[in-house]
């Protein structure tokens, strides 16, 4: 068997898993750059691309990484106490620690250092994530309109409606600042945590941002530099 190999790695403004939305999509506005291995900056290797609108990323979870595998796991989204088989799930503690997301193209930059760089919108990757390939996707084959859920279809929560006050917002550079309120609407927290009083902590780019969560208002309580960004 042919070893995979790591073409391009995503950076993005979420350096841990806490935050990360769900799935690729639903926060247009959080904003991701592929750069690609040295090996890999090849120009020509992406002539064509810029008439796509989207793209699939097909990457690993690196941080989840395991020996052995489980045929059933516990989707977060059903409270954690309720197991579901491993392929009937996107959970990353699979016999492959591959996920798959589907990300709009923004822009194709021309580095002068890195190459070739695609801005992407609507990724759902940690910071750092390795990619191991990139198709284009395709409108007339790769959506399924009338497609069903399982047992997810009624999972998701209502977006929350997100207090930030004006002196700690202005704190987030400007070109953050929607990508940030996406992820924070989507409600971070896991389904089984409902504490009002609970402040939780969510690392975003050079920040912390603390905040509650009460009925179905966010609210960010603090701002504050991530010390491995001093």
């Amino acid at each position: 068997m042919t070893e995979m190999k790591v073409i391009a790695r995503i950076r993005t403004d979420l350096p841990e898993k806490f935050g990360v939305p769900r799935q690729s999509g639903l926060v247009d506005g959080l904003l991701g750059r592929i750069v690609f291995e040295p090996e890999y900056r090849n120009p020509d290797a992406l002539r064509g691309l810029e008439g796509f609108s989207h793209i699939w990323l097909i990457w690993q979870f690196d941080r989840a990484l395991r020996e052995e595998w489980s045929p059933t796991v516990r989707p977060p989204r059903l409270g954690g106490n309720t197991r579901m088989g491993v392929f009937a799930t996107r959970s990353p503690f699979r016999p492959n620690a591959i996920g798959l997301s589907s990300v709009k193209l923004q822009e194709i930059l021309q580095d002068p250092q890195l190459g070739p760089v695609l801005v992407v919108s609507g990724a759902d990757l940690v910071d750092g994530t390795p990619i191991f390939d990139i198709k284009p996707y395709l409108p007339y084959a790769d959506s399924h309109p009338e497609a069903t859920g399982g047992f997810t279809d009624p999972l998701e929560r209502t977006a929350l409606q997100v207090a930030f006050p004006q002196p700690l917002l202005e704190q987030i550079p400007p070109e953050q600042r929607e990508g940030l309120l996406g992820v924070l609407a989507l409600d971070p927290r896991p389904r089984y945590q409902e504490d009002p009083q609970r402040v939780y902590g969510l690392a975003f780019g050079a920040h912390n941002i603390r905040f509650t969560v009460s009925a179905d208002q966010l609210t960010v309580v603090a701002v504050e530099p991530r010390e491995e960004s001093l």
